[in-house]
C-alpha cells in the first residue's frame, strides 16, 4: 500500500521504501529539509510526470496522507494520470481536495482511505476529472 501526501504543491508517494515526486512543485521546494537529496536537474513534470527521490534521512509525510493500494512505480504513474494537469505539469488542487473529501474550508483529516480512487475505472475518472477541471 502506497502512502501519498503533498510536498511543495506536488505529490509525494512512499511505496516499498521508495519515494517519488509526482507533478511540478508549485514553488521552491526544500528537498534537503524534507529529507531528500535534491534532484540533479529542475523538476519538469511536462517532460516526465514523476521522478524518484533519494531519501537521506527518515521522511515524515504531512497530513493528509492517502492510503493508496497501488505499489511500486505503478503508484506514481497512476497518480500522475489521475491528478496532474497535462498542459502545465501541476497537481490539480481541485482534484486533490475531491480525493481528500474537502468541500469547504474545513481541516483535512489526517488519514484518507483512497482505495476507491485506485479502483475507479479510467473512463469514469476521466468524466469526473473533466468536470472538476472545467472552468466555470
Amino acid at each position: 500500500m502506497a502512502r501519498v501526501a503533498r510536498l511543495a504543491g506536488a505529490i509525494l508517494v512512499e511505496t516499498e521504501g521508495r519515494y517519488f515526486l509526482v507533478g511540478n512543485p508549485k514553488g521552491p521546494c526544500n528537498f534537503a529539509g524534507a529529507g531528500f537529496e535534491p534532484p540533479g536537474a529542475p523538476v519538469d513534470a511536462m517532460a516526465r510526470p514523476w521522478i524518484e527521490l533519494t531519501a537521506v534521512r527518515p521522511v515524515a509525510l504531512e497530513a493528509p496522507v492517502l492510503d493508496y493500494p497501488v505499489d511500486g512505480e505503478a503508484a506514481p504513474e497512476r497518480l500522475a494520470e489521475q491528478l496532474v494537469i497535462a498542459r502545465n505539469g501541476s497537481v490539480s488542487d481541485r482534484l486533490w481536495r475531491l480525493v481528500v473529501g474537502l468541500t469547504g474550508d474545513e481541516d483535512a483529516p489526517p488519514s484518507v482511505d483512497a482505495r476507491w480512487l485506485a479502483a475507479t475505472p479510467d473512463r469514469v475518472w476521466s468524466i469526473v476529472r473533466d468536470n472538476v477541471l472545467r472552468c466555470t
